[in-house]
């Protein structure tokens, strides 16, 4: 008989080595030459996000990208940055894909970002809890 590892086991440990934050659908990301619309941000770190979209997304490639930020000067600020993409899977929800990135342009800018979402929405990590 065969068994399924249990959750907290080491074999559902996950590895990685930059906490990343949950966003769910607050920003949408935008292709930056075209101005339209491509996904949301799924999660985040200071070197990289994962993005949900309605299409796969090809894998590494460079991808000139934009956020568009509440702004009380102005409908909104802009987010300009390139970021490589490393690997692309459907999505739990169905007709959803996830893209995985890191930032190869605008780093300072993009991580000032991070630790504002991070402040905003008063993230935890589960050891802290």
């Amino acid at each position: 008989m065969q068994t399924t590892p249990v959750p907290e086991s080491p074999e559902h440990i996950e590895k990685r080595q930059i906490t990343r934050h949950q966003l769910g659908a607050y920003l949408q990301v935008f292709n930056q030459c075209t101005g339209r619309p491509i996904g949301y941000l799924g999660n985040v770190s200071r070197q990289g996000l994962m993005l949900i979209s309605p299409l796969p997304l090809m894998v590494d490639e460079l991808f000139e990208l934009q956020l568009r930020l509440p702004s009380s000067l102005h409908p909104y600020q802009r987010l300009d940055f390139q970021a490589r993409s490393h690997w692309c899977r459907e999505d739990v929800t169905p007709g959803h894909f996830d893209t995985g990135f890191s930032l190869v342009g605008n780093q300072p800018a993009f991580a000032e970002l991070t630790d504002a979402l991070t402040r905003y929405f008063s993230f935890m990590r589960t050891e802290d809890a």
